[in-house]
């Protein structure tokens, strides 16, 4: 009964809210959590098992009602979120946060369940704006004026790009006749292609913004930057809530396969990757530089996702899912250490291993994932992606990944040093460790069993080959030597840094936004229709 994973994360957050106290809802919170992420990995082996699982919500059969279903992908989407939503429920255990913050986590995993979860074009529609709403108040949690400002900004301009993919929809239905995706794409196969751009156009902008790719992509380090907001929201917008825009667009390039364009996506997840490297670089706030890098890895998975190779292809599944980990280890990593030194600006953290060895131990493990270091799940998965692509393709990525590098280091030079001793701020309590261990752990497990993972998540049975990945680790090691020198002469000579401090003052207020959003739709007509 795939309605439950849907209703019952709701029926828990109504729970919390009108029956227990402060204290015990946190609790509740964490065993309520461990049960629904038992039920998800129980889901995934019955979809091993049958194939695919289909609900008729209302017991209405074929397209009269509404239908979930749960295939191996979406089975993988729901574990990892109902895991995710696990970790950081234990990450805030000691937490004081009210009934209302627990009331929307919850609601907020129900609502990602759901789009995972959903066959039908407006039930998506219906459950990614309830999203944006509750994202938007758990942004706005904190009611300082930044929040507010930044709050409204990101409701404001998801509403303007969701209108793209409400007139999308009705496009379709009024070509199709329904609103299943599974009818809608056996429908559309059939019909003359000129008749699918403008649909495609107009419900990929609206995915394509929701995924933060270029030139939309400023939303996701804006609302991750905010002061104040829970790490716990920064830490799922980077890790879960864009994989599930990145979900929608899996699916609709099926839905649209007679006109989805791949040249185009692969050449924007490439622009992306690098905007995002540049600007993660450039950045001294530890959150802003997670969350530009954020938009990196969406762009490489993006393009992963755009090379015709079943290799590539799995590579980027599982590139979501390794993603996912260390960036929200990251994430929380990243609040525990403003915490500690009261201060998010790296120029001021120093000496994270003198003031906090598991910590920093927590960092390195975090930052072998992300650069996709042998033994960790960031180097099964770009292995994957890069093995299907081009030599230029190749080149970009290998580029690209020297970009994340460069992060790395960024980001590990506050492991050393003398840290500064005026800075005294909260120390780390023991179910933060805890949380964000599992998570480097994972990491961790995910590189050591990766082509088992790829093949019990996404039936995958790929293996890596052993010249392909001495290979890789030669260029690797390369990287990192050129990304030392590089990090030293460039990143770290203080004549650069008004240079940098231009490219941190890029940004874009509502109004660019929406211009963006407008160019992005112009170009994907003028591709998919002229240029294709």
């Amino acid at each position: 009964m795939l309605t439950y994973f849907v209703l019952a994360p709701i029926v828990i957050a109504v729970f919390l809210y009108l029956f227990s106290s402060n204290k015990t809802n946190r609790i509740i919170a964490i065993v309520m959590q461990a049960i629904i992420t038992g039920f998800a990995l129980y889901l995934l082996l019955q979809t091993r098992q049958q194939g695919e699982i289909l609900t008729f919500v209302g017991n209405y059969q074929g397209l009269l009602g509404v239908v979930l279903k749960a295939d191996m992908m979406a089975a993988s989407f729901v574990l990892l979120t109902a895991l995710l939503f696990l970790v950081v429920a234990i990450y805030s255990l000691h937490e004081e946060n009210s009934k209302l913050f627990w009331l929307l986590m919850f609601i907020w995993e129900g609502l990602l369940i759901g789009i995972f979860l959903s066959r039908d074009f407006f039930n998506v529609f219906v459950l990614a704006e309830v999203a944006t709403v509750v994202v938007a108040v758990l942004i706005m949690y904190d009611k300082g004026r930044r929040n507010m400002f930044d709050g409204l900004v990101f409701l404001m301009a998801n509403t303007v790009a969701i209108q793209f993919y409400l007139f999308g929809i009705g496009y379709v239905y009024m070509l199709t006749g329904v609103l299943d995706m599974q009818a809608a794409t056996d429908i559309l196969a059939t019909l003359p292609r000129e008749n699918l751009i403008l649909p495609y156009a107009l419900m990929m902008t609206a995915i394509a913004f929701k995924a933060a790719v270029i030139p939309m992509y400023s939303w996701l380090p804006k609302v991750q930057g905010i002061p104040r907001a829970p790490d716990a929201v920064a830490a799922l917008l980077s890790g879960l809530h864009v994989k599930s825009a990145i979900f929608l667009f899996i699916r609709f390039q099926d839905v649209f396969a007679p006109v989805a364009s791949t040249d185009l996506f692969l050449v924007i997840g490439l622009i992306t990757a690098i905007v995002g490297v540049v600007m993660a670089v450039s950045q001294v706030d530890i959150k802003l530089l997670l969350a530009y890098s954020s938009t990196a890895q969406i762009g490489l998975i993006i393009a992963g996702l755009s090379i015709d190779d079943p290799y590539s292809h799995a590579g980027s599944l599982y590139h979501m899912i390794s993603h996912a980990l260390y960036k929200v280890a990251l994430f929380l990593i990243a609040g525990v250490l403003s915490g500690m030194y009261g201060t998010r600006d790296m120029r001021k953290i120093k000496g994270i291993f003198k003031k906090d060895k598991f910590i920093g131990i927590a960092i390195v493990l975090a930052l072998l994932g992300i650069t996709g270091a042998p033994l960790f799940n960031g180097n099964v998965s770009k292995y994957f992606i890069m093995s299907g692509a081009d030599y230029v393709v190749n080149s970009l990525m290998i580029l690209i990944n020297l970009g994340t590098i460069l992060v790395a280091i960024k980001f590990g030079a506050m492991l050393f040093g003398t840290p500064d001793e005026s800075y005294v701020g909260k120390k780390t309590d023991k179910s933060s460790d805890v949380a964000i261990y599992a998570l480097c752990l994972m990491c961790f497990a995910g590189g050591i069993f990766g082509e088992e993972l790829m093949d019990f998540l996404f039936n995958a049975p790929f293996q890596m080959s052993f010249y392909g990945f001495i290979e890789k680790i030669i260029i690797l090691s390369a990287s990192w030597v050129v990304g030392l020198v590089v990090y030293k002469y460039v990143f770290a000579d203080n004549k650069n840094q008004a240079f940098f401090g231009r490219i941190r003052a890029i940004d874009l207020n509502f109004r660019g936004i929406c211009v963006s959003i407008g160019a992005f739709f112009v170009v994907a007509l003028a591709v998919v229709g002229f240029l294709s």
